[in-house]
């Protein structure tokens, strides 16, 4: 008993080995080559050079983004008057952020006071629009008027009518500056997206472009909606929403100016195809509140549309890492012993068949040399034409 466990406990520590065989066939082993050069070439070109798959990878990137707006412009129309527009009062909010709004054009119902005024009535809309609390009277302005409702409320209201030109049409030529700061926490890697230079006139004169300043992080309003496909002028008429998207892809082996942003830009509200649907356009109501020398409250009513922008900052880094390339190697050379198992599979199939088709050839030589018939070999063999 004691013998047999200890052959037992001795088998264990044999080494064995696989047997080898040459198949003289210059087919199978051109497929074989072919297999372990398709292997190789998917490891080190798609594994290792196109995906990096040396590297340790990390999505969760932490980002922060100020914005920046500079421009004035003028508005002279015949109800306003003259009027100058800077950045504290197109900008919403003013001190920026990641999602901004810019005015491009208005309609205002200036002094707006609480009291008792007939509502808006349009043939266009069965029902009427109510711009205050509803009162059980209507008002004629004439005997063959059929009247409206008269309401208790902010008077006069508004009356919505869009200007078919933007008021702020020359808000083209304003400029944004985003400034964002990123950060991947893993590999403890910060980095803006301001060029770093010594130049310090430089962001004053610098305009952002793909092909010629790709770094410079300040944008003109009417280049970025031309980079979506649209037109700057008709866009503003009613507004809309455009996504500027900064995109960080850098690889931590390369030198630290290496790592930089790519933008892009779309828009959100509409595709080219659906510009004039009801779903497109961005506008928004809100008040200025004054009072008199009597100190009572009246208002200015703004119906504003713009452009509302949304900064998304997507990004990846990767570094590298041992412990994701001895994966990869190993799997790439888990994929070379497939190769193998696969054409050793091959060769015992072609010699199945070349076995099978030798007994065939034989088995019918012999029972024809015997003179047998066709039809006895049919109906003993099964052999079916």
């Amino acid at each position: 008993m004691a013998q047999s466990w200890g052959s037992f406990f001795y088998s264990l520590l044999d080494y064995k080995t696989e047997k080898f065989m040459i198949a003289k066939n210059k087919k199978v082993g051109v497929i074989f080559r072919l297999f372990q050069l398709g292997v190789i070439g998917y490891l080190i070109g798609w594994v290792f050079l196109w995906k990096k798959g040396y590297q340790e990878r990390e999505e969760a990137i932490q980002s922060s983004v100020f914005t920046k707006l500079k421009g004035v412009a003028f508005t002279n129309s015949t109800d306003l008057g003259i009027q100058v527009w800077g950045a504290e009062d197109y900008v919403i909010p003013s001190q920026g952020d990641r999602v901004f709004f810019i005015v491009t054009n208005y309609l205002e119902t200036p002094n707006q006071r609480l009291g008792f005024c007939a509502e808006v009535n349009t043939r266009k809309m069965q029902k009427v629009i109510l711009h205050g609390h509803k009162l059980n009277r209507s008002l004629k302005l004439s005997s063959t008027d059929t009247g409206t409702c008269e309401i208790h409320g902010w008077c006069p209201v508004e009356h919505s009518h869009t200007p078919s030109k933007p008021l702020l049409g020359k808000s083209e030529n304003f400029t944004i500056y985003i400034k964002n700061f990123i950060r991947f926490p893993k590999f403890d890697f910060s980095k803006s997206n301001v060029l770093s230079t010594t130049n310090k006139t430089y962001l004053k004169t610098c305009y952002y472009n793909k092909d010629h300043n790709p770094y410079c992080p300040i944008f003109r309003i009417g280049d970025v909606v031309h980079w979506t496909g649209h037109n700057f002028q008709e866009m503003a008429v009613k507004g809309g929403s455009i996504g500027v998207v900064i995109n960080w892809s850098c690889d931590l082996d390369k030198d630290y100016s290496k790592c930089n942003p790519e933008y892009s830009f779309t828009r959100l509200d509409a595709s080219k195809d659906s510009t004039n649907s009801v779903t497109s356009g961005y506008n928004f109501r809100f008040a200025r509140y004054y009072r008199d020398a009597d100190e009572r409250t009246y208002r200015s009513l703004y119906k504003v549309y713009g452009i509302r922008f949304d900064i998304m900052v997507n990004g990846q880094a990767g570094k590298f890492n041992i412990i994701p390339t001895v994966v990869n190697i190993g799997s790439g050379l888990a994929l070379l012993g497939a190769v193998s198992v696969t054409c050793q599979l091959t060769v015992k199939l072609l010699l199945f068949f070349l076995l099978a088709s030798y007994f065939f050839l034989f088995f019918v030589s012999h029972f024809t040399a015997n003179h047998f018939s066709s039809h006895f070999l049919r109906e003993k063999l099964g052999l079916f034409c």
